[in-house]
């Protein structure tokens, strides 16, 4: 199949390897414009547009798709399929009738549940106990199209970075599989019971919030590892945690119980396997402790905690 294929951060890598690999023919990529990163500031192209770059294969990043010129250059494609997954920019109708064959969405949830931006996050801190990923049919409403393939997944202790790592190419596979044949996946169309929003991410939600009970903190850890990692703050320094456990433990939230480093939740409290300092690699409780004291009843700072 003719594919434009369009996505931006590394999840979507996965999905356009895949594509090559079965041998369709990427018309074009379309990812985000490069964005300033780093101390220099310098412009950093997108992972998907860097690794299209190294396949060369010729790269598209209009900052809008709703440019007259824009919808032109992408109907002059002649397209089969727009494959999408995490491209960030809204497709247009003139866009998404566009493909003979419309334009295919890999979402990392089981809709209709956590329609929307996050929702490998979402369903973490939520405590489901699966998620997955989709093969959806894209609609002008918030990923509220008909279903071609659906994989879930267990959650478990699976940290954000494994879980998307992990649909990440269970959702390349599934695209593969729809593609190879497309009148045997007929689309279902979303049920109206069961619809739940991923809201987009801000930062301030991986500041800890140790007023939750041990088993919300254990998630919401969980959720942001590795990046941008939940994180609470000692006299003006930050710490990350990571792979925490919830242990029996009593007193204010954000509270230093004892030497292994367990810290007081709203219920019960919480105990990192890692712990990182600003600047530093990650680190067992025991090595942070040797450098950096946090005697027993030190107040660590969190969302809601003073």
């Amino acid at each position: 199949m003719r594919i434009a294929f369009m996505g931006t951060p590394d999840f979507a890598v996965p999905t356009l390897d895949a594509l090559l690999a079965a041998g369709h023919d990427i018309a074009a990529v379309y990812s985000q414009p490069p964005r300033r990163a780093g101390r220099g500031k310098a412009l950093s192209p997108t992972p998907v547009h860097r690794r299209a770059e190294a396949l060369g294969i010729a790269v598209r990043t209009p900052l809008t798709l709703r440019d007259p010129d824009t919808q032109a250059a992408f109907a002059a494609l002649d397209l089969d399929v727009a494959v999408v997954a995490a491209y960030g920019l809204i497709l247009p109708r003139a866009v998404l009738d566009t493909p003979r064959h419309g334009c295919l969405n890999v979402h990392a949830s089981l809709l209709p549940r956590w329609r929307g931006a996050a929702p490998i996050v979402r369903a973490i801190e939520a405590g489901d106990d699966e998620t997955g990923v989709c093969i959806m049919g894209m609609e002008a409403g918030l990923d509220t199209g008909p279903v071609f393939a659906r994989v879930a997944t267990p959650i478990g202790t699976k940290t954000g970075g494994e879980l998307t790592d992990e649909l990440a190419h269970a959702g390349a596979a599934a695209m593969v599989a729809v593609l190879a044949d497309l009148a045997a996946h007929v689309p279902v169309p979303q049920p109206e019971e069961g619809v739940t929003y991923a809201r987009k991410i801000e930062k301030a939600e991986a500041l800890i919030d140790f007023t939750a009970d041990a088993a919300a903190v254990v998630r919401q850890i969980q959720a942001y590892d590795p990046v941008p990692g939940a994180f609470c703050e000692h006299e003006g320094e930050r710490l990350r945690l990571f792979r925490a456990g919830a242990v029996a433990g009593n007193g204010a939230p954000g509270t230093v119980l004892d030497s292994a480093l367990t810290i007081a939740c709203g219920s019960g409290a919480i105990r990192p396997a890692q712990v990182q300092r600003a600047g530093r690699g990650a680190m067992t409780p025991d090595e942070l402790l040797r450098g950096f004291a946090l005697p027993p009843g030190t107040r660590l700072t969190g969302r809601s905690a003073a």
